[in-house]
């Protein structure tokens, strides 16, 4: 009897340290500090299976998201730094993790008009606006609402006239991570004057782990059959183009990597893809999916699913090299990937674009919902 008991109590010992080991290398330490007179800290999320995710206020970052491969061993797959230091002084990538607004993606020329009034934005990218202007989204400090083990809330304010912006926008974020292994993103906003908005998240993944090899030999699908293309300062010409015959048909799984030489105006605009998607959905608010990327050699599998209409997939065609992360590792030119959900870029200067303007009284929500898994 006593055997049969310390048998019991060993596997029930086993049973619960089961995803009990912590797999974040940060300091939390070393994100605590204030920004523009407000408090930043480091959070950790973790849920029964021992996914873990650590973000920190200052822009909704996400720093560290630890997934297992097929074999049950867990790599950090997201790009970030390990100081808060190194994303308050960035050099390189600004958004490496972070929330992305007021408008995610391009504005060209800075300038859209609203009901017949012209708005002027910061330049931040050659001669367009990109991800809310020169101090977006990414680069405030949030208010902390509520903190449990599995989910963060979020919150800020965005001030009337906000980087050329009309009206006092209202935005809640919530990250949560379910015991499906899903990292679920929801995004809600409110103005009291008409306005445009367009969150997303601008996480940079690799499948390998995070300052591992090039994403080429991850394979993409992404149910659109059409893209729009963009000028030579990646801006949608606004046309619908179809993917077929062309490297951006990614329907069926395809290596990012399989097309990239090919001679194609789209692939020398972006250097490579930089480029939004124009979803297949069945409904305008369903939570749908809209994409999925694969690493063969671990067997990581993500899925995106979205609320949104687009998704802009970007190949991390800018990175060189130069810019050093968490660990001391480099991260290289196309060794990570973004897959923003999101409306599409330019969307005010383009009527014929699904809308992005806000009214008061009216409610902004977005969910976007990367799901982990394994083959």
């Amino acid at each position: 009897m006593k055997q049969n008991l310390l048998i019991v109590f060993f596997m029930a010992g086993m049973l619960s340290g089961c995803g009990s080991e912590r797999h974040s290398q940060v300091s939390r330490a070393a994100f605590r500090s204030t920004v523009d007179g407000k408090a930043t800290d480091l959070y950790t999320l973790r849920n029964a299976r021992g996914l873990e995710m650590t973000v920190t206020n200052f822009g909704g970052r996400v720093v560290e998201l630890w997934v297992p491969d097929r074999d049950g061993n867990f790599a950090d797959i997201v790009l970030g730094h390990d100081n808060l230091g190194a994303y308050v002084d960035q050099t390189g990538e600004r958004f490496l993790g972070a929330t992305i607004g007021r408008y995610g993606n391009r504005i060209a020329a800075g300038r859209f008009t609203l009901d017949g009034k012209e708005y002027t934005l910061p330049l931040n990218d050659g001669p367009n606006s990109l991800h809310g202007g020169a101090k977006g989204f990414d680069m405030v400090v949030w208010d902390v609402v509520e903190v449990t083990p599995q989910k963060i809330v979020l919150a800020c304010l965005s001030p009337d006239g906000d980087q050329g912006y009309p009206g006092n926008l209202k935005v809640t974020m919530t990250y949560e991570l379910t015991d499906d292994n899903s990292f679920v993103i929801t995004h809600e906003a409110a103005t009291d004057r008409r306005t445009v908005v367009n969150l997303t998240h601008h996480s940079f993944f690799n499948l390998h782990g995070a300052g591992g090899p090039p994403i080429n030999d991850h394979e993409l699908m992404i149910a659109a059959d059409f893209f729009t293309p963009v000028d030579s300062t990646l801006i949608p010409t606004g046309r619908l183009m179809p993917v077929e015959g062309t490297p951006m048909d990614f329907r069926r799984p395809a290596p990012i990597g399989s097309r990239l030489d090919a001679d194609f105006e789209q692939l020398r605009h972006g250097h490579g893809y930089d480029h939004n998607w124009v979803l297949s959905r069945r409904s305008t608010h369903d939570l749908e999916l809209a994409a999925t990327v694969y690493e063969p050699a671990a067997g990581r599998y993500m899925e995106v699913w979205t609320t949104e209409p687009g998704i802009q997939f970007y190949g991390g065609n800018f990175f060189d090299g130069s810019l050093v992360g968490k660990g001391g590792k480099s991260y290289g030119r196309r060794a990570s990937l973004a897959l923003e959900t999101q409306h599409f870029p330019d969307s005010p200067n383009h009527p014929g674009f699904p809308s992005t303007v806000l009214g008061s009284g009216q409610r902004y929500r977005h969910v976007c919902v990367y799901k982990f898994s394994t083959r």
